[in-house]
């Protein structure tokens, strides 16, 4: 590339702007606090001054913004629409014709999840090491709208079981591996609004996927196919064919992108390796060792016990349409009242995690969104107006599964090294959380009032302000013993992950 442009006078002795407020928030996107290091600036940025590298920082930023968010975006509607229209579909007949019980209908619900959990932790191990993780990722997901589409030919329930245990095997690459994808480009005081976009996403598809399977009711019978059928068929073919063409286009890592310049690369991989120490493609250590670092980390595995009591909040979308349904509507109106609670949740992420990010906080909007479900809860066991119901329906998407979005950006801003620990972090996190859709899924009978789910819910939800409360309470104590300067104290805290390079760089726990 050749020598820059001069975009201004300055030299690089000049005064960084302030990019990280007196409350530590993050006031512009694409600046990131670590430039005031401008001397560890690497080769390929050498010639800019500081002002020509904040501004090719925004710049870089829009850049990948463009490129990875869309196609994420759409592959986790796809992924979310082939997951959950089972649910759709028990409301369009797959129970008569298949001849299907309410437990044999929640074991095809839930034997998905036998698959997805275990398959999580190898694939995200997997994913980096591989040069092309886009490429990855796609293959996937045009095989899973295979599979997804195949769901139409099940004859009986045990092909049902068969066909949703190999969609789980498959689709177990996405989620976990969109994470560790994500924070492998976007720094702390970026990466919280992108997830956010990412279950924006799933609310997107969780609310066209009702009016998209009401409009598909329209086809139930037409050349002697069930409705359900169609269903299968459509919303598998399409994924099908755009993961076919993302795969063509979706970026891979920074370090080796070809969307980038040598210069953009340079400052991409920059701009991680100054707040953890290392960026992808720069680190050496083995997956096996990163993996039992994993393991003896303290703060995992109640990050893994808080995500599972999360996770079983969100077990309501796997039944949502019925929860619905029992308000004593018909099948159409059932489906298209599914749609607004998830555009408000998708309002509501957005802000939840903009307000992380400028304020650098999550622990009091993780409180705030799980009280604010355990009275959703006691609304939805104690009343038969349809009205309060419906309101506490309403509220409910974005108050169970808020918290999720704020879990995942702490698992990747505190178990940051090595990449090999994030990545398995990211996977045990969701796999092992994510066995509470196994077991929930057998709570949701008895409508309209589903005691045994809601009760079960809202004890969970107790216990998850519980434990996120002494997590909080665990890295306040890593960052006094950092902020103290003794190094015996300093010690104990790389016993639990931190390592020199991150001590050096002045890093701490944030947001608790």
């Amino acid at each position: 590339m050749g020598s820059p442009p001069k975009i201004s006078s300055e030299d690089d002795t000049a005064k960084v702007p302030v990019s990280i407020s007196d409350d530590n928030a993050s006031v512009a996107e694409g600046q990131f606090n670590v430039i005031g290091n401008f001397d560890s600036r690497p080769e390929a940025l050498q010639g800019f001054s500081r002002k020509e590298v904040e501004l090719l920082n925004q710049k870089l930023v829009r850049k990948i913004d463009c490129f990875i968010l869309p196609i994420i975006g759409i592959l986790y509607i796809l992924n979310y629409i082939d997951r959950q229209n089972l649910a759709a579909a028990k409301l369009q007949g797959i129970m008569e014709d298949l001849n299907l019980s309410t437990q044999q209908f929640a074991t095809a619900v839930s034997i998905l999840f036998v698959g997805y959990l275990p398959f999580q932790i190898p694939s995200n191990l997997l994913i980096t090491k591989i040069p092309r993780p886009g490429l990855y990722i796609c293959g996937a997901a045009l095989i899973w709208g295979g599979i997804s589409a195949a769901t139409a030919a099940v004859k009986n329930y045990h092909q049902l079981l068969a066909v949703r245990a190999v969609l789980g095997i498959v689709e177990a690459v996405f989620f976990p591996g969109a994470i560790y994808y994500l924070s492998a480009w976007y720094t702390k005081t970026e990466l919280g609004k992108r997830i956010a976009g990412l279950y924006i996403a799933q609310q997107v598809g969780n609310a066209f996927g009702g009016l998209f399977a009401a409009a598909i009711l329209k086809l139930d019978g037409a050349h002697g196919i069930a409705g359900w059928q169609w269903l299968f068929i459509i919303e598998g073919s399409a994924t099908v064919g755009i993961a076919a063409i993302f795969a063509f286009i979706m970026p891979e890592f920074p370090h080796n992108s070809r969307i980038l310049s040598n210069t953009e690369r340079a400052l991409a991989v920059w701009r991680i390796e100054s707040e953890a120490g290392a960026a992808e493609g720069s680190e050496k250590e083995s997956i096996f060792r990163g993996f039992a670092k994993a393991l003896s980390d303290p703060k995992l595995w109640l990050l893994i016990f808080c995500n599972l009591l999360s996770q079983a909040q969100g077990s309501i979308a796997n039944y949502f349409p019925t929860i619905v349904a029992s308000l004593g509507f018909n099948r159409t109106i059932s489906l298209l009242l599914t749609a607004p609670p998830y555009v408000l949740a998708g309002f509501v992420y957005y802000g939840l995690m903009y307000y992380s990010d400028r304020k650098n906080t999550a622990y009091p909007l993780i409180v705030s969104c799980i009280s604010l479900s355990i009275v959703l809860y006691i609304i939805l066991l104690s009343t038969t107006n349809i009205g309060a119901l419906y309101f506490a329906m309403i509220l409910l998407p974005f108050a169970s599964v808020g918290p999720q979005l704020l879990m995942y950006k702490t698992i990747s801003l505190h178990l940051a090294r090595p990449i090999s620990k994030r990545a398995v972090a990211s996977a045990l996190v969701n796999a092992l959380g994510g066995t509470s859709n196994i077991w929930s899924s057998y709570l949701y009978y008895e409508p309209p009032h589903f005691y045994a789910a809601f009760g079960t819910l809202a004890g969970a939800a107790v216990l998850f302000i519980a434990t996120i409360s002494v997590y909080r309470w665990l890295v306040t104590r890593e960052n006094k013993r950092l902020d103290s300067g003794d190094l015996v104290e300093i010690e104990k805290v790389k016993k639990g992950g931190v390592t020199d390079e991150m001590v050096q760089l002045g890093w701490r726990y944030e947001m608790y």
